[in-house]
């Protein structure tokens, strides 16, 4: 069985890093997926494709993944560089500004 580790990106649709800040072991899927030809869903016989597990730490999955006789594979996680103006959100209001609030 392979499996890669990894610790997740935040979504598009979230300003948070709230569920960004564990580490999960995936399967990877050993067989395609099918397109059932009379209802047009779509299956597969793998069932280990369906687990994922979540630990705190990278070598908390590490280590499960070496108990388990998991061979695993980490992607470590592209951090973000912190998007800090100088004088911040404040700005926007401040009365000296040099050039004219619009929207």
């Amino acid at each position: 069985m392979r499996a890669r580790i990894y610790q997740p990106a935040k979504t598009a649709m979230s300003s948070v890093l709230g569920k960004t800040q564990h580490w999960v072991l995936e399967f990877v899927p050993a067989a395609p997926r099918e397109v059932d030809p009379l209802m047009g869903w779509t299956s597969s016989a793998d069932t280990q494709s369906q687990v994922r597990l979540t630990f705190d730490t990278r070598e908390a999955a590490e280590a499960y993944a070496r108990e388990h006789g998991i061979e695993a594979q980490v992607f470590e996680p592209k951090k973000r560089k912190p998007n800090i103006r100088p004088r911040g959100y404040g700005e926007n209001f401040a009365t000296n500004r040099r050039g004219v609030w619009t929207h």
